[in-house]
């Protein structure tokens, strides 16, 4: 897998790639139980954008399945990629009471993707690990007409009304923890899985994400949520 450029080095010997999946395999065993994540909190609006039944949908990065069996009780069929073998292997184990769920692993930017083949393309916390502009056009590719670009991503704040929003979101996010686990802070062994993984790590800003947008899929809607996620909206025409 080709990591975005996270603006750090790295020993020649270390393939960044290969670091970036032994993070997500180990993020994969982590317990399921009580947990809880920013991206499950947008579940919701993504689903919103969608018909109320759809043919055939893509997950690019469907980790260990959440969104993928979601997504799957409205599609008739759920391809979902993603680069590690082990989230690939948790995904297949919670999800066996869905049929119509097909789990590749594979590497998305490697990946062939099928010209006009899905009725939606999601990718969900995984495009800031990959060349934007890149996997906007795969996907756009890979979508029939009419058929719906849907993208949620972690955002860098880039101003004063952002670093706002940020220090807003502070205190909702650990409102919403406590509500949803029953603690403020997740064990000490899950913090630092995810520190590990964060470590190095750049976003993209959101006129960042515009510009490369605007070039690529113009007309998408893109929007910045509380807590430090955009989302981008596209409909691809005829």
């Amino acid at each position: 897998m080709q990591v975005f450029d996270s603006g750090h080095q790295t020993n020649e010997r270390t393939d960044p790639g290969d670091r970036v999946r032994c993070e997500f395999d180990a993020i994969a065993r982590l317990p399921e139980t009580g947990s809880w994540d920013h991206n499950a909190l947008y579940h919701p609006f993504v689903l919103r954008q969608l018909p109320a039944r759809i043919g055939r949908a893509l997950e690019v990065g469907c980790g260990t399945g959440a969104f993928a069996r979601a997504l799957a009780d409205r599609a008739d069929r759920v391809v979902a990629l993603d680069f590690a073998p082990e989230m690939i292997a948790v995904a297949r184990q919670r999800s066996t009471d869905w049929s119509n769920i097909e789990f590749i692993c594979a590497d998305a930017l490697a990946w062939d993707y099928p010209a006009g083949e899905f009725d939606c393309v999601v990718s969900i916390a995984t495009l800031h690990h990959l060349p934007l502009e890149v996997m906007l056009s795969r996907f756009k590719h890979a979508l029939r007409p009419g058929g719906v670009l849907l993208v949620l991503d972690l955002v860098r704040d880039a101003g004063v009304l952002d670093l706002l929003l940020s220090a807003a979101a502070l205190p909702v996010n650990l409102a919403m923890r406590l509500l949803r686990t029953g603690r403020l802070r997740e064990s000490a062994a899950v913090r630092a899985t995810w520190s590990e993984h964060g470590a190095g790590e750049r976003y993209l800003t959101l006129p960042e994400v515009r510009s490369v947008a605007q070039r690529v899929i113009p007309g998408a809607r893109i929007r910045r949520h509380l807590l430090w996620r955009y989302s981008i909206v596209w409909r691809k025409t005829g």
